[in-house]
């Protein structure tokens, strides 16, 4: 069995867990998926709990940023605390996206706590046929 370690990722793991989850002055990363399908990118972000007018999203050449936020549940007064693990505050993400993509047409859904952004290769991306002049052909065409 081949296992991947990434020590990275226990650093990022350890440093969450000394200085708390991101706050509205330092936003948390949110965990994604990225993937091909057909002739489109899919980029599915994790944000369980974030209502969509807390989502914001935006494009900036090729640079797309994605924000959230997640606010404590209302409480009675009287509410007590007893575990608090889910965490609260803001949350930002930031691709580049690749020239051969269209940013003019990216489709956005947020179902069941994940947001889905679809993004479409741009036509002159897509793989195209050339035709080809035969110099006999252009020979007959001067005469």
């Amino acid at each position: 069995m081949l296992m991947r370690t990434d020590p990275f990722r226990e650093l990022d793991r350890l440093a969450q867990h000394l200085m708390g989850p991101g706050t509205w002055s330092r936003p948390s990363a949110m965990p994604m998926d990225a993937y091909r399908d057909g002739d489109q990118y899919v980029i599915a972000f994790d944000l369980p709990g974030i209502d969509p007018d807390a989502l914001d999203i935006d494009i900036e050449r090729n640079m797309l940023t994605v924000k959230a936020e997640r606010r404590p549940l209302p409480r009675s007064e009287s509410a007590q605390t007893e575990l608090s693990e889910r965490p609260l505050g803001a949350f930002s993400r930031q691709i580049v996206l690749a020239d051969t993509l269209d940013t003019e047409r990216i489709c956005a859904d947020y179902e069941a706590g994940v947001l889905t952004l679809r993004v479409p290769i741009a036509e002159r991306a897509k793989p195209r046929k050339i035709s080809i002049n035969s110099t006999g052909d252009r020979k007959e065409l001067d005469s």
